[in-house]
């Protein structure tokens, strides 16, 4: 979540504006195609789009091993968004390359553990209807199976949209078998989530989890230590502002970010 104070109806209207602009469909795209790189999959199927007035989605089909063109459904497109057909053709052609230098590394017996999952990211701007607070939500899923694993990823997500409130949850699901075939219900040993999250990031964060070990489901929150009004007041300069209104608006912004921490409202409406 990212939490701003736009105190007019056009400022507010501004602020939508510029996180339409700011996270569209592309950069979206950018960044769940390097997200796809960090956890090592390949891209089966891209689609993206824009709202209007706003929001955006991205998605992506992705598998654990590269596939060979004749193995990727037809109605499937790489990734590959252009609509010349020289250019789809050539990036087709790279693609290929690309993979099968990978399987003459790898070797053909990786075919045997291929699994599909997805990524997918969803924007969610909104304001409030009578206060000078407007928030932006992004919703980003990694749903994926086999040897890949989306908590690698945790720090360069976080780095590219430095959230003030971000809640994560990683569930384990299924079972996959050793070769005595004895089920093995989570076979990626995990105590918290925030052992994949670097310490120069979880500084800035105050944090909480919340873990349910035997049912394999991790979730952490993480809300910003320090406020600096200057990230939060849209299109004013902060030393325009007297120190009785910078405090109104601190603690607005403190009481904002507080309730979607706790996923509840706590301070009363007036």
């Amino acid at each position: 979540y990212d939490v701003c104070y736009a105190e007019t109806e056009e400022e507010k209207r501004e602020y939508i504006e510029y996180i339409h602009g700011q996270y569209n469909s592309e950069r979206l795209t950018g960044i769940l195609r390097n997200l796809t790189d960090i956890i090592g999959a390949h891209i089966l199927n891209l689609s993206k789009q824009d709202y209007t007035p706003q929001g955006a989605s991205v998605s992506i089909l992705i598998a654990e091993a590269p596939l060979k063109d004749h193995e990727v459904d037809p109605t499937n497109n790489r990734g590959i968004l252009e609509t010349s057909g020289t250019a789809i053709q050539a990036n087709l052609e790279a693609l290929e390359k690309a993979n099968q230098a990978h399987l003459d590394v790898q070797g053909t017996a990786i075919q045997a553990h291929l699994n599909t999952s997805h990524v997918s990211v969803h924007t969610f701007p909104e304001s409030h209807p009578s206060r000078s607070i407007s928030t932006f939500r992004v919703d980003i899923d990694v749903s994926t199976c086999g040897r890949v694993t989306p908590l690698v990823a945790l720090d360069y997500l976080i780095g590219n949209f430095e959230s003030d409130i971000i809640t994560i949850d990683y569930r384990v699901r299924g079972f996959t078998r050793n070769t005595a075939g004895t089920k093995l219900f989570n076979d990626y040993p995990v105590r918290s989530i925030q052992d994949f999250i670097s310490i120069e990031t979880l500084d800035d964060y105050n944090t909480m989890d919340v873990n349910v070990y035997h049912s394999n489901l991790y979730h952490t929150r993480m809300i910003l230590r320090e406020i600096d009004l200057d990230r939060y007041i849209f299109n004013r300069d902060v030393h325009e502002i007297c120190e009785s209104e910078q405090a109104e608006i601190r603690q607005a912004l403190e009481r904002e970010m507080l309730e979607i921490y706790n996923g509840r409202n706590i301070f009363e409406e007036s």
